[in-house]
């Protein structure tokens, strides 16, 4: 095991622990949505590392840094946002993991796409960078998009509170991700049309 994956295992069990003592603490207070929530927290936090297995057994490439990134986005996401709230006393702190994410997903398509497309020898090198330029900023929103569904539907069956601010707290998520997203595909554009 390389040190990589010594410092993603490590960081992963310690942010287990905390989860899993926060989650028992609030348990034994009977404060049942912090309990919730740490749950999904919990079970959340290995999805970057199922991602992984899937995409490897794909040959897909990920980035070297895609759990970490993953585990670290969720926990801060789950834990510092929803448990320890905060979403309410830091303004910016939803906006900011927004921005990373939409930012990261460019990353991790720009990884992926290696993969799966061939560059044939009758697409310009303009087409192949634009085309992948795209379609990185399409994985990059829908995977945004995908998250306020998670947000939206463990509100609406658990009941947890994650969307603060209904339909404005959605919007703005959206808007930052999309934006930064944007951002991050066309500087990929233009610095790699004409290499």
């Amino acid at each position: 095991m390389n040190i990589y994956n010594k410092t993603v295992t490590i960081l992963l069990v310690i942010f287990e622990a905390i989860l899993i003592f926060t989650g028992f603490t609030a348990l034994l207070q009977k404060d049942y949505e912090v309990f919730k929530l740490s749950l999904l927290a919990i079970f959340s936090i290995l999805i970057p590392f199922i991602l992984s297995l899937l995409a490897k057994k794909k040959k897909l490439n990920l980035p070297l840094s895609f759990q970490l990134f993953g585990i670290i986005f969720i926990f801060t996401a789950q834990y510092f946002g929803e448990i320890k709230n905060f979403y309410d006393y830091i303004w910016w702190w939803d906006l900011m993991l927004h921005g990373a994410f939409g930012s990261y997903m460019v990353i991790t398509f720009l990884h992926l796409i290696k993969g799966i497309i061939r560059r044939e020898i009758d697409i310009t090198r303009k087409r192949y960078v634009m085309a992948t330029s795209l379609f990185a900023f399409s994985f990059a929103v829908t995977l945004g998009t995908l998250w306020e569904i998670f947000e939206f539907s463990g509100d609406f069956m658990f009941n947890t509170g994650m969307v603060k601010g209904g339909l404005e707290d959605t919007m703005s998520d959206l808007i930052v991700k999309t934006t930064a997203a944007l951002v991050t595909s066309s500087i990929y554009y233009f610095r790699k049309r004409n290499e």
